[in-house]
């Protein structure tokens, strides 16, 4: 019986020496900015240099990962010994789980006897963080690969997304709301709350006025919809705005006495659409 391994890609913001820590592997998903014909990876430029080139006007456009890229990668496992079990960025956002999903059937005509598996987490950010890392924990405890990848797909609609932006102008650039919405949204310091529905796909629920009043409101949709509030797995990821993600962790502590246990970098693939200034609250809850 061949062990697996657990793969992933980097919408999943989680740092490499944690995912490495975990005993995961991930594909980086490429981005480049208008006006240059370089390809980045997510490892080519530090996030902090990412999120001041986009500060300064520069717009980046993201690219999934290949088919090609994958297979690469999963015959390179596949000859270590190993059967692969794939968690990937939503399909509702990215066209990376399906090239996975492509590149694991044409492996399997090569290498009948190995166990390729792909489950779509239908997850963002650190939610696709926080299910990798459950599924890392039900490796620990000696689930099969096929059980392993049951239970992520029993868990994955309940990972709660909650996100926030600071300035509306990159929503509009990707067409979630109108450029006159976003100019007099921005005029009035209006800060919209939105989540990942259970698609996979980013959806706007409400408005509110000011960051103040935004980090409140996702607070307070942890309160209602968190399975277990108060010892319940929390992650928090912010592109570039530590201070906002720290003040968002101690509004948790105080009202409901949980503990934020990652607090992680919003990766370029997000951070190319949502901009500097999004912090994003991830937990498990009864339903999303």
């Amino acid at each position: 019986m061949r062990d697996y391994l657990i793969f992933t890609d980097t919408g999943c913001d989680i740092a490499p020496g944690i995912l490495e820590k975990w005993g995961v592997r991930a594909e980086a998903l490429t981005f480049r900015f208008d006006g240059e014909e370089k390809e980045y990876s997510a490892h080519d430029m530090d996030i902090f240099a990412f999120y001041e080139r986009m500060r300064q006007g520069g717009v980046a456009k993201t690219s999934a990962v290949s088919t090609g890229v994958f297979a690469e990668a999963f015959e390179k496992v596949i000859k270590e010994g190993y059967d692969i079990l794939y968690l990937g960025f939503s399909s509702g956002l990215s066209t990376t789980y399906n090239s996975a999903r492509v590149a694991m059937e044409t492996l399997r005509e090569k290498y009948p006897e190995v166990k390729l598996l792909a489950v779509d987490s239908l997850c963002a950010s650190a939610g696709q963080g926080l299910l990798l890392s459950l599924l890392v924990d039900k490796r620990e405890e000696g689930a099969s690969i096929e059980e392993a990848a049951e239970y992520a797909e029993s868990m994955r609609l309940k990972v709660c997304h909650w996100f926030t932006v600071d300035d509306l102008v990159y929503l509009k650039r990707g067409g979630r709301i109108s450029p006159t919405l976003a100019f007099v949204g921005n005029m009035l310091g209006i800060k919209p709350v939105l989540h990942v529905d259970n698609e996979g796909h980013l959806v706007n629920v409400s408005k509110v006025r000011g960051r103040r009043n935004a980090l409140l409101a996702m607070a307070e949709k942890y309160g209602e919809s968190a399975d277990d509030a108060r010892g319940g797995r929390v992650y928090i990821s912010h592109g570039d705005c530590l201070g906002d993600a720290e003040a968002l962790a101690k509004i948790l502590e105080d009202k409901y006495g949980a503990r934020v246990e990652l607090i992680t970098d919003v990766g370029t693939v997000i951070g190319a659409h949502s901009g500097p200034g999004t912090l994003a609250l991830f937990f498990i809850g009864k339903e999303r």
